[in-house]
């Protein structure tokens, strides 16, 4: 009998963790009784009652399974760890909040049973904010058409992966994972199946501008090269610029030198014109460095403080 593994990553989700483990176990039991399977939640230190309902969810069903991390390790690295301690033939991401549809696991497996290692859910409509969906939409353009790989639009990493892929993963020795462009640079034969996203069913999400900048800059600095090659093209444009400005200055002076004036307001407006651009490069090649950085160090992905049903 196979075994498929659903893997939910927690943060804050009290109201929805256990209607949430019902709403699967009753797909497997209605649609998919042919299958073995385990469930894992991985919980980012919550700060509510999460892991204590959790805990309770694990005494009840020994195929509930539970990490609790020992602080929040980030919305990346929490699922990508997640998803590497599955047993099963197949391994399901999927949030917490039900804005992934649970019905969708059905149709996840049936195409994986059709010989596609990928399975990705891709969010062709969604109710969420209209404004954040044009945001978002912006980003996946920009973001496909400067990459190096062909990056995979509104795929949010909820999705099916065969056991050969998650060893994959297992190899990468990656700490600071994206899995949605791991997805589309490593991954194998796939299927793109489109869903229409809901609203989140309870509680309040934890994402923010600030995390949701984070991600964007690590999908741009890991695969994209544009940023530091825009960076030398500008500033060799610029310095152009400047020379030119420059020569004409000295010519317009030697030929009336009594009656040219420069003034202050060139100046000052060249100054801050070239500061403003040195200081934005500046900060993009810090992202570069940053990413470098995080990469060099080799921290885990995650600390456990505890794990139940393993």
């Amino acid at each position: 009998m196979k075994k498929i593994s659903v893997l939910v990553p927690t943060f804050n989700e009290e109201a929805n963790v256990r209607s949430m483990s019902e709403a699967i176990i009753r797909e497997f039991e209605d649609k998919l009784m042919q299958y073995d399977y385990e469930i894992l939640f991985i919980d980012n230190c919550s700060e509510d009652k999460t892991q204590m309902i959790l805990t309770e969810l694990c005494q009840e069903n020994n195929k509930i399974k539970a990490i609790f991390n020992s602080r929040n390790f980030g919305q990346l690295n929490s699922p990508f760890y997640g998803m590497m301690q599955t047993t099963g033939d197949c391994t399901i991401s999927m949030c917490a909040d039900f804005q992934d549809p649970v019905e969708m696991i059905t149709a996840f497996v049936r195409e994986w049973e059709n010989g596609y290692n990928i399975v990705c859910g891709i969010k062709t409509t969604s109710k969420e904010h209209k404004i954040l969906r044009f945001f978002r939409t912006l980003y996946y353009k920009m973001i496909k058409k400067l990459s190096n790989v062909e990056m995979i639009e509104h795929f949010t990493g909820f999705g099916l992966y065969d056991k050969s892929f998650i060893d994959t993963l297992r190899n990468l020795n990656d700490p600071t994972p994206f899995l949605r462009g791991i997805v589309a640079e490593l991954g194998p034969k796939r299927r793109e199946i489109a869903y229409e996203q809901p609203r989140r069913r309870a509680g309040k999400t934890s994402n923010n501008w600030y995390s949701l900048f984070d991600i964007a800059m690590l999908s741009f600095t890991s695969y994209t090269k544009v940023g530091l090659r825009i960076a030398t093209i500008s500033g060799f444009v610029f310095a152009i610029i400047g020379f030119l400005v420059a020569i004409v200055y000295l010519i317009m002076k030697l030929i009336f030198w009594q009656t040219f004036a420069a003034g202050m307001a060139p100046i000052l407006i060249g100054v801050f014109l070239f500061g403003s651009v040195q200081l934005f490069f500046i900060g993009l090649l810090g992202e570069y460095i940053l990413s470098i950085n995080s990469r060099i160090m080799n921290r885990p992905l995650v600390i456990e403080e505890k794990r139940i049903n393993f």
